[in-house]
């Protein structure tokens, strides 16, 4: 059980023990007693006729110039709507709904949302029942995030009863957003950590020369992510095979310390996007409890932008960036492997259609894998005016799309991934050489799921084994 006190509490390793690993939260009483004291100073603060807060003493919408009577406000607020569940199609994994709530709370747990404690306790209650709504993941187009928001606490306000400005903290804000770049970045980390160690064994069965992985580097070229990669191939090969290639390796296996630092720098800013956004308040509109300045004994309220994470989109679009270079030094080094001329590997490995280890068709699919990271991991810019409709909602949100794009990415990295295990796997063996030890655990991983060629055989349902087993040791039981 995960206890909140503070926003801050809300991080990355919570976001992890909630949302991946399903373990519910519990509001600390402290935060409830703040809570209620906000959700007091805000009920005094509408009284003031001179006030104008959008949704509380406005409407909705095209209808935000519409003021609304001090009786028709309770009114006005206790109207279920289920209007802006209006997205439908695949759901979000349920790993990723769990963080949409635990991430909803971050405006709640210092008053921000001005709601009662009644209903931050039900949002936090929610990651304790068994099951939680479908989200869909197609069509998130808004300028914020109420259409897939609408769906999650649509029949959380009918059953709690929803009073002034109550409906639009369910809904408003980007906790989407910050959930979303949270995921991505732990199964960044995982994957990350991974594609070091088969790009190592694929560098120890090309016996590429140790030369391009040199500690020297890492003073020359001065950066801590490349640096990490060039650390971390350096120390999986050690004990390896002694006799190397007499010259250069191909670019390929050259430059994966700077290919792979990219997708480190890329891994690092999603984290930092990540924690800065899971623990932010964007309400709209937000409450600004009373603090020091006499100017605002009950607060004030502000309509503002934060609905609009600008973080999170680019921070997905440079992981699905990274995953795709990284498919194109996959697909060319397990096509070098298979080249004795450029290997100098037997011809065994490459063999001829009767010969159990045809492996040339293996690469190919190696291309398609990198041509779906590609065309995902476009830039996502913002989308434009929703059919010119909606009043002020011109400009929409890229964060959903950006997601799924990097997902896409990320998958067909794993698949890639896979290709060249089984393709070094198969080199170390045809030429009868130990591993080096720290690679030991990841042959026998691949072994598990790709047996020894011995025998002529089909590789797809082996090859789809070993990705579907490197995506699910990236995200465990959340998959």
């Amino acid at each position: 059980m995960v206890t909140l006190t503070r926003r801050s509490d809300i991080t990355l390793n919570s976001f992890e023990a909630v949302a991946w690993r399903g373990e519910g939260v519990q509001l600390a009483p402290d935060a409830l007693a703040r809570i209620a004291d906000a959700r007091s100073a805000f009920m005094r603060l509408i009284e003031d006729p001179a006030i104008t807060i959008y949704g509380v003493t406005s409407g909705y919408g095209s209808r935000a110039g519409q003021r609304l009577k001090p009786e028709d406000r309770k009114r006005h607020a206790a109207q279920p709507n289920h209007g802006t569940a209006a997205t439908f199609g695949e759901p979000f994994p349920k790993r990723v709904t769990r963080g949409f709530v635990l991430a909803r709370l971050a405006n709640l747990l210092e008053g921000h949302a001005a709601v009662r404690p009644k209903l931050a306790e039900a949002v936090a209650a929610m990651l304790d029942q068994g099951s939680l709504p479908d989200v869909p993941s197609i069509g998130n187009s808004g300028a914020g995030e109420i259409l897939a928001l609408g769906h999650l606490f649509a029949a959380l306000g009918e059953r709690v009863g929803l009073e002034e400005k109550e409906h639009l903290a369910l809904i408003n804000g980007s906790p989407c957003a910050a959930a979303l770049i949270a995921d991505a970045a732990l199964a960044s980390r995982k994957r990350i950590e991974i594609a070091k160690e088969i790009f190592a064994l694929s560098a120890e069965a090309f016996k590429a020369p140790l030369e391009a992985y040199d500690a020297a580097l890492e003073t020359l070229w001065q950066d801590p992510a490349e640096s990490e990669a060039l650390t971390a191939i350096r120390t999986l090969i050690a004990g390896g095979s002694t006799e190397r290639r007499p010259y250069q390796a191909p670019v390929s296996f050259r430059i994966v310390p700077r290919i792979l630092g990219r997708a480190i720098r890329a891994r690092d800013a999603a984290i930092h996007a990540a924690e800065v956004s899971l623990s932010s308040v964007t309400d709209n509109p937000v409450y600004i409890p009373p603090g020091d300045d006499a100017l605002f004994p009950n607060g004030r309220v502000l309509s503002n932008g934060g609905y609009h994470n600008s973080m999170a989109a680019p921070a997905l679009d440079d992981l699905a960036a990274g995953w795709a270079d990284l498919c194109t030094l996959a697909e060319r080094q397990s096509a070098k492997l298979l080249d004795a001329k450029v290997s100098l590997l037997p011809e065994s490995l490459r063999a001829d259609p009767d010969d159990p280890r045809e492996l040339i068709p293996v690469p190919m699919v190696a291309v398609g894998l990198g041509e779906r990271a590609r065309h995902a991991a476009q830039r996502s810019f913002l989308p434009g005016a929703e059919s010119g409709g909606f009043g002020q909602n011109d400009v929409g949100v890229a964060s959903f799309l950006a997601w799924q794009k990097e997902a896409t990415a990320g998958r067909a990295f794993d698949g890639c991934l896979a290709i060249l295990g089984l393709i070094a796997a198969e080199a170390l063996d045809v030429t009868r050489r130990a591993v080096p030890p720290a690679l030991q655990a990841r042959l026998a991983f691949i072994r598990r799921h790709a047996p020894p060629i011995t025998t002529l055989r089909a590789l797809g349902p082996d090859l789809g084994r070993l990705s579907e087993a490197i995506t699910l040791e990236i995200f465990g039981r959340a998959a």
